[in-house]
């Protein structure tokens, strides 16, 4: 576990997290408040599955969830800027954390999928 909280995306991923916690506190729209924080949290525990694992295959399926969640999080907090639901400079800052988030997974699954390819 020490490699995984080490990881600038798995840290990033839970700051994102407790921010979206903190920012819907005390929203009233529950349903996105409940999708919202699931897909948010989704996102640092698939890549802790992922490393977790015994395999860089194993390690890569989980990083895809993990940025599916991202691409799930990023939509979700755009309807919500949008619908009032979150303000728009905190919503705004959230897309971007998430789009950010989204671009350092693709990198990582990137970095693990060209080592299966390479020639041994």
């Amino acid at each position: 576990m020490d490699a995984l909280e080490n990881l600038d995306v798995w840290k990033k991923a839970c700051r994102l997290s407790v921010a979206l916690y903190q920012t819907l506190a005390k929203c009233r729209e529950y349903g996105y408040r409940d999708q919202v924080t699931r897909a948010a949290l989704s996102i640092p525990s698939n890549i802790a599955e992922g490393y977790e694992r015994d395999s860089s295959k194993s390690c890569v399926q989980y990083l895809r969830i993990a940025k599916g969640s991202c691409g799930e999080l990023w939509t979700q907090l755009l309807i919500g800027r949008k619908a009032g639901f979150i303000d728009a400079v905190t919503g705004k800052e959230l897309e971007e954390e998430a789009k950010a988030l989204s671009k350092m997974l693709h990198g990582l699954i990137r970095h693990y999928t060209s080592k299966d390819e390479s020639p041994s």
